[in-house]
């Protein structure tokens, strides 16, 4: 499912008009994205759990050349699935 599957879900399911129906998706993502550059946890709870972390400092190589490749220290989302979410894809 793409972000136009969705949207056509919720014009279905409710129906609101499809750009209605986008810009609830729109801000949705949005809204996510803000709060995990503010460094905030999102739960949405039977779904699961938006949050970033930090992913260390570390050295790698370039596949081309094998040369190594310092990569700083940098915050990552991450996702953690709830209980429900878990069991329904079971």
């Amino acid at each position: 499912m793409n972000k136009q599957d969705l949207i056509a879900k919720i014009v279905k399911d409710t129906g609101s008009t499809k750009a209605a129906a986008g810009k609830m998706v729109e801000s949705m993502l949005d809204g996510i994205g803000k709060a995990l550059k503010k460094g905030d946890t999102i739960t949405f709870v039977g779904f699961g759990t938006f949050k970033t972390s930090i992913r260390k400092a570390r050295v790698a190589r370039n596949p081309r050349t094998g040369a190594p490749i310092k990569i700083g220290k940098r915050r990552v989302p991450r996702f953690s699935a709830g209980k429900a979410l878990k069991d329904l894809v079971k």
